[in-house]
């Protein structure tokens, strides 16, 4: 019977210069909107990425397990004997539109509403890879986008819906896919990244000391189908802009998510399924209550008109979860679990704290922009006498170039390279133990990867 895991846990095939997200779209979205509707009520804006590659150190279907098991469970720690591993070609593709409209109610108050979603997937070496969920919808059950806001021009707004968090959205544009670590920055850690009964309250700008902040809290319920182990997500967004400084700084408090180091993960429960929260094993174990938490402030400085600075600090909490398994579902929660004890009932998650770092530098000449990005996930403090990979560390560097080739077409290439500190388990901010790289941190220790493509904005 299969362990199985919170979705996308799994290792996605395409390396770290995948998660694009927005960044062309609203770079570029004033200029390629499509406007139609009375007044330009509605917008269309989107864009659309397709990439070929070579993938080092690739090995494909080495884990004894099925891939859909969770790093997080025993049994998918173990290699098949003999498996080697290689280079290889991929080609990756995704397209995400975004359908806007606005009425503007007089008084300085406007109504809004946004509707989104992604859809992408890749190929290894010509055949179609064992996609995540069985389609190509991003995270399947979830919006990108779809939320309504009012809001006016001296107070503020209020929306009210399905939305991405902040911790996830800016990690991802402009910091991490500016310089080509998007998946690896914002994808990775202790956080989330898509709420579905969210509501968010955000000021106007304030002037403070010469420049201006802008303040944000979002709260999202969860499933509420879960009743004992209530889902409540909280995340305070502060952003203080002067001159050619950004600093943004955000905070993540979440009870009763699903266990888990996938920084783009849906918020909902302790697991999908509303029937867990009152299963009881026969041993009397039931799936206990979760907890985790970030707190990130990344700062960017645009140095003169060629030159842009950039960096970001992550912690990660993590309270763990102990492995409990319901057959009804099919559902296991497990955290850092300590296996050390072969005769344990239900085998016992620890805490754990750990820190992650990112640098990156943009050169702009002309057309033509120069970059690179690295990401440091580090070691983890925890009391568990099992390696769970706390003590393992992981670089991933890429160097970048992109040339605007017409009106909302852009030319890409990346190299990119890993580095982990020693061979085992991925360190605790990786979902996966091949996540962002493609590189199995039980095989290799290091690896590498090329990809050139284009992205197409309107």
């Amino acid at each position: 019977m299969k362990n199985r895991v919170t979705p996308k846990q799994t290792n996605p095939v395409w390396p770290a210069r995948a998660g694009l997200a927005a960044a062309l779209l609203l770079a570029s979205a004033s200029s390629h909107a499509i406007e139609f509707g009375p007044d330009g009520m509605f917008s269309l804006t989107g864009f659309a990425e397709a990439t070929v590659g070579l993938q080092g150190n690739y090995c494909l279907k080495c884990q004894v397990a099925d891939s859909g098991v969770s790093k997080q469970i025993k049994a998918a720690d173990a290699i098949i004997p003999g498996k080697s591993y290689k280079t290889v070609d991929t080609t990756f593709w995704q397209v995400q539109p975004y359908l806007g409209a606005k009425y503007n109610l007089g008084g300085g108050y406007e109504l809004s509403g946004l509707l989104s979603q992604r859809w992408r997937d890749a190929t290894v070496d010509g055949a179609a890879v064992e996609t995540r969920y069985g389609g190509t919808v991003d995270v399947p059950d979830y919006w990108y986008d779809k939320s309504i806001a009012l809001r006016h021009e001296d107070y503020g707004s209020v929306r009210i819906g399905s939305m991405t968090t902040r911790a996830w959205s800016v990690a991802d544009y402009p910091y991490g896919t500016n310089v080509g670590v998007s998946e690896a920055w914002a994808s990775s850690g202790a956080g989330y990244g898509m709420l579905a009964n969210a509501i968010r309250v955000n000021t106007r700008n304030f002037d403070v000391a010469d420049g201006d902040l802008f303040l944000e809290l979002t709260y999202d319920q969860g499933n509420t189908k879960f009743t004992r182990l209530k889902p409540a997500f909280y995340e305070l967004y502060a952003q203080y802009h002067k001159g050619d400084l950004v600093v943004d700084a955000m905070y993540q408090d979440a009870t009763n998510g699903g266990a888990g180091a996938w920084g783009h993960a849906p918020f909902s429960g302790v697991t999908p399924y509303s029937l867990d929260d009152s299963f009881v094993a026969t041993n009397g174990n039931q799936f206990g209550s979760n907890k985790q938490s970030i707190a990130m402030i990344m700062a960017r400085y645009q140095y003169n008109a060629q030159i842009e600075i950039s960096g970001g600090i992550r912690r990660n909490y993590w309270n763990g979860a102990d492995v409990v398994f319901n057959p009804a579902t099919k559902w296991t929660t497990a955290f850092n679990v300590d296996y050390t004890n072969p005769f344990a009932t239900s085998n016992p998650g620890y805490s754990a704290v750990s820190a992650d770092v990112m640098l990156g530098l943009r050169y702009r000449m002309d057309k033509w922009t120069f970059s690179t990005g690295m990401v440091y996930l580090g070691t983890a403090d925890t009391k568990n006498p099992s390696d769970r990979g706390q003590n393992n560390s992981a670089v991933i560097n890429t160097f970048g170039a992109k040339y605007n080739y017409a009106k909302g077409l852009q030319l890409e290439g990346t190299v990119g390279m890993v580095h982990y500190a020693k061979q085992g388990l991925s360190p605790m901010s990786m979902p996966g133990n091949a996540s962002f790289s493609n590189v199995d941190s039980r095989i290799a220790t290091d690896g590498n990867w090329l990809t050139v493509g284009l992205v197409y904005s309107f």
